[in-house]
C-alpha cells in the first residue's frame, strides 16, 4: 500500500479540535477532580476522602479502641489496595496527622510509637507505629451498617465505601480543616467540642436564631496548643462570612531567678508553630540586636510540658521584651479564616450558622435512614415472631406435617398451605432448635413480639413526628459532648477598642490582691468567710516565703484601676484584664500586666468607675501622700487618657516616696497620719491643685530620720457616721469618731491618735470606715481575717485600742482594707439555716 492510500484510511479516524477549548475542558476536569476528591473537606463530616477512607478501612479491619493495636504499615496497605490508589506516603502522612494531639484539636487515631513532635520532628516509619482507632472516630462510624449514608464503588468496582461518614461528632468545626485545590483554598480553624454542641442545640431550638446569638455558645476558634486570640474583630467576621483573620499569641510568663533577674517563659504557642524554630529565630533576633535586654535563651520542655526560657539583662522591662517577641517572631501569628467546604459536591463559603445547619440537617437525615432502616428490621423481625406463634397455637399439627413430608421444600409449602404463612415464616419454623419449644423459651417469644411490636410504633412516631427527630438529635448531641467535650483551651483576649463588655463581662465585686513581690488577681468576694474579731484568719493568698499580700480591695469588673507607684508613675488597667485566680494562688506578675520598671513598686491604686465621663474627670481629684509628708492635688482628667508605659503623676525628691492616693470631689477634709502615733485634719481647699509634673506641699510635719507618714484618708463633710480607724502592726486597732481629730491648717504637727508602745508596735494603717462596712486584715504569713467593722469598739485619741487579730512573735500585719459590701448578714443568715438543717 502506497503513503497516499495509507492517510486515505486514516483520515476518518482524526477528529480536529480546538486546543484551546481542550485545555479547558481537561484542566476544568482535573480542577473538579482535586476540589471534590482530594484538597476540600465536605460540610457534612469535615473529612478529605484520604482521612474518610482511613477510618472506614481501620473500621473494616476491626482495629477498634478496645481491641489492640495494628501496624500502620498494615492500616496503610489495607487502605491503599482497597479504596486509597495513591502513594502509601500520603496516607501514612494523614494517619500521623489524625494521631498528633498539638495538630489536631481532638485526635482520631490512637498511636502508640513515635509520631513526631511540635519541634517539627519526623515520625518513625509506618512499620515501627501502631495505631487503633479512638473512641471520638467510632462516634464518626456509628451507625454505618444501618444504611445511614450512600456507598460507591471504589477504584476498580470491586468494594464499596462510604461517600460520607454518619457522624455524631460535628467534625468540621471541631477539628478544622485546610487545603489548596485549583483555584479555591479552605482554612477552617479548630473550635471546642462543647462549645459547638451548644452552638448546635440553640439552632435546634431556634432556626432564626443570629449569628451575633451563637457566638454566645461558640465563642472563639480553640486551638489544641492553646495560645491567646488577640483581638476578637477577626473571629467575628470569620463567623458571620467565613472569612476573617485570627491573631494568636503564645504565653508567656514572667519569673524571677535566685538572684533578682527575671525570665520570661514561653509555655504555649500559637497553632502549628514549630518550637525549634522559634527558638532559633528569638536566637537569631538576639544575634542582630533587633531584641536587645535577652542574655540567654535555651528549651527546658520536658514530659511535664513545654518551657522555652529566655533569661533577662538586669535593666530589661519585661513587658516590652515581651511585646518585643510579639512583634517580630511567629509568637504572634494571624491565620486566615476561610470556610470553604463541600455542599452537595460543590464548593461553598459558609458562616458559622450555615456550617451548623448544614451538620443538623445532615443528622436529621441520618436519624431518618437509620429508623427506616431499624423499622424494616423490626417489622421482618415481627414478621418472623409472628409466625413463630402460629407455630406455637399448632404445634402439634405442625409437628406432625414435617413428621410426615418427604423433603423440606414439601414441609415449607404444607406450612404455607394449611397454616397461610409466607415463605420466610415457613422457612423460619423449620430451621426454628427444638430447645425453643420448651415452656420458658415460648413465653420468651411472645415477650420479644411484644418488645418488637412497641419498637416498631415507636421508630413509626418518631418517623411522623419532626420534633422528636430533632429531640434525638439533641440528646446524641448532649450525650457526645458529655463524653468528649473539654475546657477551652485558647484564651480571647479582647482589644479595648472593640470591647463591648456589657456583653462579655458580668458586672460583679470581686476582690483584688497585690502582693509584696507584685503578684495581681481577683477573687469573687464571697470567698472570703467573714470571722469575728480576735479569729485566727485564714489564708488568703499562698506566696512565697519572702512574700506576702499587701493590697487588697473590692472593686467592680466594670471599672478602671489606676496604679500609683512609689515614684509617682501612674498606669492604668481594666479590672476584667486581671487574671482570675482561686484564693490560695499566687496570682501573676504586675509587669506582665503594666510596663513597670523592676526598680519601681506599685503603693497605691484607685478605682474609677468611668474615665469616660466627661462631668466626672473635670469635678473630682487625686490627692497624692508621701512618705515625708508632702501632698498634692491634681484633676482627676489629668489621669484620663491611658498610656501603655504611664505617665508621671508627681514628682518624687530623692529619698522620698508615694504611699498613698486617693479620689476626692474638691470638698473633703483631708487625714494624715505617722507612724509614732501622731494624726492632722485639715480641710482639703487649703491645697491648690496643680498639673501632674509638680511636686506638692508639705501636709504634715515629720522627724524624717525616725519617723513616716503611714497613711492618708479623705472624708467628705457629709460623712458624719465615718469613724477613723487606726491599726499598730502587731494587731491592736480602734476607731474615734471624726470630730475628736480639731481642724487645723496643713503642715503641722498633729494630735495623737493612738498610743503606741511596745506591746501594739508602730501605727500601720488609717481607714475611715463605718458600721456597715468589713475589713480584711492580711498579714506577712499570707493569713487573712475578714471582720465587721461593728465589732470593734469605738475609744478615745490615747487609747492603745483592742486586739483585732492573734498573731505570732514573728509576723506582723501587712495590710488593712475596708470592704464597702454587706455580706455578713446574708453568710451569718446561712450558717444558722445550715446549722438548723
Amino acid at each position: 500500500m502506497d503513503e497516499n492510500q495509507q492517510d486515505n484510511s486514516q483520515e476518518g479516524k482524526i477528529i480536529p479540535i480546538n486546543i484551546e477549548e481542550q485545555m479547558k475542558t481537561a484542566y476544568i476536569d482535573y480542577s473538579m477532580s482535586v476540589i471534590v476528591g482530594r484538597a476540600l473537606p465536605d460540610v457534612r463530616d469535615g473529612l478529605k476522602p484520604v482521612h474518610r477512607r482511613v477510618l472506614f478501612g481501620m473500621k473494616e479491619l476491626g482495629n477498634n479502641s478496645n481491641k489492640p493495636y495494628k501496624k500502620s504499615a498494615r492500616i496503610v496497605g489495607e487502605v491503599m489496595g482497597k479504596f486509597h490508589p495513591h502513594g502509601d506516603a500520603s496516607i501514612y502522612d494523614t494517619i500521623v496527622r489524625l494521631a498528633q494531639d498539638w495538630t489536631m484539636r481532638y485526635v482520631l487515631v490512637d498511636g502508640q510509637g513515635n509520631f513526631g513532635s511540635v519541634d517539627g520532628d519526623s515520625p518513625a516509619a509506618m512499620r515501627y507505629t501502631e495505631i487503633r482507632l479512638q473512641r471520638m472516630a467510632e462516634a464518626m462510624l456509628e451507625d454505618i451498617d444501618k444504611e445511614t449514608v450512600d456507598f460507591t464503588l471504589n477504584f476498580d468496582d470491586t468494594l464499596e465505601e462510604p461517600t460520607v461518614l454518619p457522624t455524631r461528632i460535628p467534625n468540621l468545626l471541631v477539628n478544622g480543616a485546610s487545603g489548596i485545590a485549583v483555584g479555591m483554598a479552605t482554612n477552617v480553624l479548630p473550635h471546642n467540642l462543647s462549645e459547638v454542641v451548644d452552638g448546635a442545640v440553640a439552632y435546634i431550638d431556634n432556626r432564626d436564631i443570629t449569628i451575633e446569638e451563637l457566638i454566645k455558645h461558640v465563642k472563639a476558634p480553640d486551638f489544641p496548643t492553646g495560645g491567646i486570640i488577640y483581638g476578637y474583630e477577626g473571629v467575628r467576621q470569620g463567623f458571620e462570612t467565613g472569612r476573617g483573620r485570627v491573631v494568636v499569641r503564645g504565653k508567656i510568663n514572667v519569673e524571677t531567678a535566685k538572684g533578682g533577674r527575671e525570665r520570661l517563659v514561653i509555655y504555649e504557642l500559637p497553632y502549628q508553630i514549630n518550637k525549634a524554630v522559634l527558638h532559633q529565630k528569638i536566637a537569631q533576633l538576639v544575634n542582630d540586636k533587633v531584641i536587645e535586654g535577652i542574655s540567654d535563651v535555651r528549651d527546658e520542655s520536658d514530659r511535664d510540658g513545654m518551657r522555652l526560657v529566655i533569661d533577662l539583662k538586669k535593666d530589661a522591662i519585661a513587658n516590652i521584651i515581651i511585646n518585643q517577641l510579639y512583634k517580630y517572631s511567629e509568637l504572634q501569628t494571624s491565620y486566615g479564616v476561610n470556610n470553604v467546604a463541600l455542599v452537595h459536591g460543590r464548593p461553598r463559603q459558609l458562616n458559622l450558622k450555615e456550617l451548623l445547619s448544614e451538620f443538623v440537617d445532615f443528622r436529621h437525615e441520618v436519624v431518618v435512614r437509620r429508623t427506616r432502616y431499624e423499622l424494616r428490621e423490626a417489622e421482618k423481625r415481627a414478621h418472623i415472631l409472628e409466625g413463630y406463634l402460629v407455630a406455637l397455637d399448632h404445634l402439634d399439627e405442625i409437628i406432625a406435617l414435617i413428621r410426615g413430608s418427604k423433603t423440606p421444600d414439601e414441609a415449607r409449602d404444607g406450612l404455607m398451605s394449611q397454616f397461610g404463612l409466607s415463605e420466610i415464616q415457613a422457612k423460619a419454623i423449620l430451621e426454628l432448635r427444638l430447645q425453643r419449644l420448651t415452656g420458658m423459651e415460648r413465653d420468651k417469644i411472645r415477650e420479644e413480639y411484644a418488645e418488637v411490636m412497641k419498637l416498631i410504633e415507636h421508630l413509626r412516631n418518631v418517623l411522623a413526628d419532626e420534633g422528636l427527630r430533632m429531640q434525638i438529635i439533641k440528646d446524641e448531641l448532649l450525650d457526645v459532648k458529655k463524653k468528649f467535650g473539654d475546657e477551652r483551651r485558647t484564651e480571647i483576649q479582647y482589644l479595648a477598642s472593640e470591647m463591648r463588655i456589657e456583653d462579655i463581662i458580668a458586672e460583679e465585686d470581686v476582690v483584688i490582691t497585690i502582693s509584696h513581690l507584685g503578684y495581681i488577681k481577683r477573687t469573687a468576694a464571697d470567698d472570703y468567710r467573714q470571722q469575728k474579731r480576735g479569729g485566727r484568719g485564714a489564708i488568703g493568698g499562698r506566696t512565697r516565703e519572702e512574700d506576702y499580700i499587701e493590697h487588697l480591695f473590692v472593686a467592680s469588673t466594670h471599672h478602671t484601676l489606676l496604679f500609683f507607684t512609689e515614684k509617682g508613675r501612674c498606669f492604668w488597667l481594666k479590672v476584667y484584664e486581671i487574671p482570675e485566680g482561686e484564693k490560695q494562688s499566687k496570682g501573676r506578675a504586675i509587669q506582665n500586666m503594666v510596663n513597670l520598671p523592676p526598680d519601681d513598686k506599685i503603693r497605691a491604686i484607685i478605682d474609677v468607675r468611668n474615665l469616660a465621663d466627661k462631668d466626672f474627670v473635670t469635678s473630682h481629684y487625686i490627692v497624692l501622700c508621701t512618705r515625708e509628708g508632702i501632698i498634692k492635688k491634681t484633676l482627676l482628667e489629668e489621669f484620663s487618657r491611658p498610656r501603655q508605659n504611664g505617665v508621671n503623676a508627681i514628682t518624687i525628691n530623692e529619698g522620698d516616696q508615694l504611699i498613698e492616693a486617693r479620689l476626692t470631689d474638691g470638698s473633703s477634709h483631708i487625714m494624715m497620719a505617722v507612724k509614732s502615733g501622731r494624726a492632722i485634719r485639715f480641710p482639703e481647699e487649703k491645697v491648690r491643685h496643680t498639673g501632674r509634673g509638680a511636686i506638692g506641699v508639705r501636709g504634715i510635719e515629720v522627724d524624717t530620720a525616725h519617723d513616716d507618714v503611714i497613711g492618708m484618708i479623705c472624708v467628705g463633710k457629709g460623712d458624719t457616721e465615718k469613724t477613723i480607724l487606726v491599726v499598730s502592726e502587731k494587731g491592736f486597732g480602734k476607731r474615734t469618731g471624726i470630730e475628736d481629730y480639731r481642724i487645723t491648717n496643713r503642715g503641722g504637727k498633729g494630735v495623737k491618735t493612738i498610743n503606741v508602745t511596745e506591746k501594739t508596735g508602730a501605727l500601720i494603717a488609717m481607714k475611715d470606715v463605718d458600721d456597715s462596712d468589713d475589713l480584711m486584715i492580711t498579714c506577712r504569713s499570707g493569713i487573712t481575717i475578714r471582720m465587721a467593722v461593728s465589732d470593734i469598739r469605738e475609744a478615745g485619741r490615747a487609747t492603745q485600742g483592742v486586739r483585732l487579730i492573734r498573731l505570732d512573735e514573728s509576723d506582723k500585719i501587712a495590710a488593712v482594707a475596708r470592704i464597702d459590701k454587706e455580706e455578713a448578714a446574708e453568710q451569718e443568715e446561712e450558717a444558722a439555716e445550715n446549722s438548723g438543717s
